[in-house]
């Protein structure tokens, strides 16, 4: 089985140790992630947003490329390319002002893309293997106030804005919230609890 991993964090997945504002709890995650699936001889492919140099920014020549089918540029084709290959994708970002960053946001608009990776007009995915989609989130609200007062608008945005609308109906969200109130062993326990 091969997983895409595509990881949004402005430290890297490389942040996973403890060290102070050079850390990540999502990287620290992803390695109990990958150690998962190595485990389970999967192969992993990571997409690391920030270490690539990513550019979330839809310029008018991107759009321009984007309503034609054609790939943006080398990197997004690479991408893509990637993706259709993929049994599992497994998207790791933070929740900012209750949705993803700007650039799994930016992600998702030049990447997935229409003529590229779905078809336009029947909104049929291209990702023919029927993906697994997988999203691990860290976010600094609680959780019952994310999904109950707030609605939960990245499961909006993501299952049925994104994935069911393009027919990839196996969606699954893991959330850690708070972690930041957590201690280092609290947040050791949960790291080592993981399973996707």
């Amino acid at each position: 089985m091969k997983t895409v991993i595509i990881f949004d964090h402005p430290y890297t997945s490389t942040a996973s140790e403890n060290v102070p504002h050079q850390r990540s709890f999502l990287a620290a995650i992803y390695k109990q992630v990958i150690t998962q699936l190595k485990a389970e001889n999967s192969e992993v492919d990571l997409i690391d947003l920030h270490a690539d140099h990513f550019d979330p920014v839809m310029s008018a020549e991107d759009l321009s490329n984007w309503r034609r089918g054609v790939p943006i540029n080398a990197q997004v084709e690479d991408y893509q390319n990637r993706l259709l290959d993929a049994d599992q994708i497994i998207l790791m970002f933070p929740i900012w002002w209750e949705v993803m960053p700007a650039m799994m946001k930016g992600f998702l608009d030049k990447v997935y893309a229409k003529g590229c990776l779905y078809q336009a007009g029947s909104m049929q995915t291209k990702l023919v293997r029927q993906p697994k989609i997988k999203v691990i989130t860290t976010m600094g609200t609680p959780s019952w106030i994310y999904r109950w007062v707030i609605g939960a608008p990245l499961l909006k945005a993501l299952f049925r804005g994104t994935f069911l609308k393009t027919k990839l109906f196996h969606f699954k969200w893991y959330s850690f919230s708070q972690v930041e109130k957590k201690s280092l062993a609290q947040r050791q326990r949960l790291i080592q609890g993981f399973k996707l």
